[in-house]
């Protein structure tokens, strides 16, 4: 105060005076500890860095550079931080800011040109090169990166004219060396994502397009134009996790929230059908394919499976003819798929054409060209022998029964025929032999086809009464049921039927 009165200050005046030199001598006690904890930031950054933790790295980078915002140096760290966690989009602020903080910073120069250059931006990138080059004329990297930005741009050029033009195979050409430079610029990908699909390869159009969604922000057109992509390929869960994508970005995107509407009720229907087929619940199983074929009757992929598993389905509920053309109508759609082969060669054995049964089994494994699919080599085999089978006797013709007939309409069908070729029907002795021929096998099919056993070794390509299947050869070895034959008495013999 007395040094106040001697400056002739007020009293108020002294005392915001004192205030003054006291906040002075508090901040600069402020300054010196934020400079310490800077330094300790930097510090513990670089280390973690080496490390390869770079999550913790970059919290430290962050502090410092709160801690100092004129430090161009901790720009430029954090910058080398996002760049090892691939955030090349986060680094480039940052680049600038240390540019801007200090212009002569060349390295800083030099690695921005490098990010512009890899996201296409040719006149950015060159402008960044050439000022290296300004004040570091001899710079390699920086006359190397020069000549690759030009090359870019005049490689852009050309692709472009090349798409205008139709020619899609030059254009993806093209894109091998522009991609091979500018692996983060999607405006490339996407342009040849479109000349895959406009070749019909949306594989390689998915492969392009994949990355843009993380090289744009919001790029709710590529995850529709993926959703689209894995839709049109029969990937309906792939689609729909896409379209949701787009969703989470707007919720309110109409184009995207109508295709996901599609999409949506497709799958539940086709994961529903797949459902009721575990369930052994066929003919719901039909009934929801049919519905996916209302759903979506302009994609091949759907219509296609729907008709696949309907035959399928139809094979299963022993609907022997309707499965045939059901079968047929799905192969002429999708001539190599093995699936539809061998559904319409169960089909077949179900109606009794054996060869048919025989060539589509051997054309479905032409087409499981590593042999491994067990189904399909078991199938044939079974429909080999049952060929061979129906070449000798073939007790469902005979009795003129469907393979899947009961007992009971089995015994019905063989009490009518037994009736009409009884022996005594006949006069002549040639008839009479006939006939007798005729009862026998009328009588062996009765016995195979109302025996569970015997008829599951005969539908499994093995006749139960062929000697050449019997132990120790027992029987008459004529294939009659009973161990005699009646009619070799020779004499008029009175049948008297025991039906069981």
């Amino acid at each position: 105060m007395e040094s106040c009165r001697r400056r002739g200050l007020s009293g108020v005046l002294c005392s915001l005076s004192l205030l003054c030199v006291i906040l002075d001598i508090q901040l600069d006690g402020v300054l010196g500890a934020t400079h310490v904890e800077i330094e300790h930031h930097l510090e513990m950054g670089r280390k973690l860095l080496a490390a390869g933790q770079l999550a913790e790295a970059l919290s430290h980078y962050h502090s410092a550079v709160e801690g100092d915002s004129k430090n161009y140096l901790t720009y430029y760290k954090r910058a080398a931080v996002f760049l090892a966690m691939g955030k090349s989009k986060s680094a480039l602020p940052d680049l600038t800011k240390s540019i801007q903080l200090k212009p002569d910073f060349l390295a800083a120069r030099l690695q921005r040109g490098n990010i512009l250059l890899k996201q296409g931006n040719t006149q950015e990138a060159r402008e960044d090169f050439e000022a290296v080059l300004q004040r570091s004329p001899d710079h390699e990297e920086a006359q190397d990166q020069l000549m690759r930005a030009n090359e870019l741009e005049e490689l852009q050029e050309e692709a472009n004219a090349a798409y205008h033009q139709g020619d899609y195979s030059a254009t993806i050409s093209l894109h091998e060396r522009i991609i091979e430079i500018s692996p983060w610029d999607p405006e490339s990908r996407e342009l040849r994502a479109e000349c895959y699909i406009r070749m019909g390869d949306p594989q390689k159009a998915i492969q392009d397009l994949t990355p843009t969604t993380r090289l744009r922000n919001d790029n709710r057109a590529a995850f529709l134009k993926l959703s689209m992509l894995h839709y049109s390929l029969g990937d309906h869960h792939e689609s729909l996790n896409h379209i949701r994508e787009c969703l989470k970005l707007d919720q309110d995107d109409k184009e995207c929230f109508s295709h996901y509407k599609q999409v949506k009720k497709l799958s539940k229907q086709l994961d529903a059908a797949e459902e009721l087929i575990q369930q052994d619940r066929y003919q719901e199983a039909i009934d929801k394919y049919e519905s996916v074929m209302k759903t979506e009757p302009n994609v091949p992929y759907y219509t296609n499976l729907a008709r696949e598993r309907i035959c399928f389905c139809l094979v299963k509920i022993n609907l022997a003819q309707e499965a045939i053309d059901m079968c047929s109508e799905a192969h002429q759609r999708d001539p190599r798929n093995a699936n539809i082969l061998r559904d319409r060669a169960e089909a077949y054995i179900l109606n009794q054409e054996y060869e048919k049964a025989v060539e589509d089994y051997l054309e479905a494994r032409e087409f499981d060209s590593e042999g491994e699919r067990i189904d399909l080599k078991e199938g044939l085999e079974r429909a080999q022998k049952l060929l061979k089978i129906s070449r000798k006797r073939d007790y469902y013709k005979i009795l003129g029964v469907s393979r899947n007939a009961n007992k009971q309409e089995i015994i019905k069908a063989y009490r009518k025929l037994a009736q009409q070729w009884h022996p005594d029907n006949f006069q002549s002795e040639a008839e009479k032999k006939e006939a007798e021929k005729k009862f026998i096998d009328i009588a062996s099919a009765k016995e195979v086809l109302t025996d569970p056993e015997m008829r599951q070794k005969f539908d499994a390509g093995e006749d139960p009464l062929d000697p050449e299947n019997q132990q120790g050869g027992g029987g008459g070895g004529q294939g009659w049921p009973y161990h005699f034959n009646p009619f070799e008495s020779g004499g008029s013999f009175h049948f008297k039927f025991h039906h069981n």
